[in-house]
């Protein structure tokens, strides 16, 4: 195991990137910790702990989720993908805006599912599940403010600039949304093994995890047809994450959560993004040996 959380700082490293990483196999608990315990910001991988807690308040009765809702772009969070790139008013189930926020990390459709559930719900979500180190601070549309009032005058190009990011608060995981490698595993490990809320909505939350559609990073470690990856991103400036699970056609499942925090202010770094592949692979093919 020493050899495996050298090769996973080794990668790092080459990626210009810190990185913290809990792998778990979801059968027999064993695990590779590289950091798993380091407050780590969340960014849009919260949106499974709203995933989730979505449906556990569908079990209780407490939400329909064929509901129907409008989105009207001026209440809008801002976004390139998804509602939030669209001009005209939107009016769609809460399960269809629960899948463009998984699929394509929809910032509008997490907006409009927090706007009927609340950040009072995810959290008390994650406490019930014991993920103690999990905490949602804003909404999306509130994270996305603190950025754009943190950079100044200066807008999106001050983002390039070192010490504008050193006082982001969406990048301080004690200022905003944030969790550890090791409580993303066990929130993944609870849907896999049907404990997060009832097996049904278990499957649903499996399902759209499953539809995520970027290939670039954790799925890059894995390119067989046979390996199943199920996933969700999280993106800042210098932040690249995604939690997961890999399943082998043999049976064998793996929680993943790898979270990065790049020296290079670029928005676009594709070992930094390649290299949470590579990671994931190294701790999964190092489960299956043991």
């Amino acid at each position: 195991m020493i050899n495996t959380l050298t090769r996973i700082r080794e990668a790092f490293d080459a990626a210009g990137v810190t990185g913290w990483l809990h792998a778990v196999d979801i059968d027999s608990g064993a695990e590779v910790n590289a950091g798993s315990d380091h407050p780590v910001v969340t960014a849009s991988v919260h949106k499974l702990c709203l995933l989730v807690a979505l449906h556990e308040l569908a079990v209780e009765g407490r939400v329909d989720l064929t509901e129907q809702a409008e989105c009207l772009p001026t209440d809008r969070s801002s976004g390139p993908i998804g509602i939030a790139a669209m001009l005209d008013p939107v009016r769609m189930s809460l399960r269809d805006a629960a899948y463009l926020m998984m699929a394509v990390s929809d910032n509008a459709a997490a907006g409009l599912l927090l706007d009927r559930i609340g950040l009072d719900a995810v959290n008390a979500t994650t406490s019930r599940l014991g993920l103690h180190h999990t905490h949602a601070t804003h909404t999306f549309r509130q994270l996305l403010a603190t950025i754009r009032e943190d950079a100044g005058p200066g807008g999106a190009q001050a983002l390039a600039d070192p010490y504008v990011i050193a006082r982001l608060r969406s990048l301080d995981p004690t200022r905003t949304n944030r969790s550890t490698p090791r409580d993303m595993t066990r929130l993944l490990s609870a849907v896999w093994r049907d404990e997060a809320c009832t097996p049904e909505h278990c499957a649903a939350i499996r399902r759209l995890l499953g539809l995520q559609v970027w290939p670039h990073r954790m799925a890059s470690g894995f390119p067989f047809d046979d390996i199943h990856v199920s996933g969700k991103t999280g993106s800042l400036p210098t932040v690249r994450n995604e939690v997961g699970v890999i399943e082998y056609p043999d049976g064998g499942r793996y929680a993943v959560a790898v979270f990065t925090r790049a020296a290079n202010t670029a928005a676009t770094l594709p070992l930094a993004d390649a290299v949470i592949g590579t990671t994931a692979r190294i701790a999964v093919d190092a489960l299956r040996t043991l």
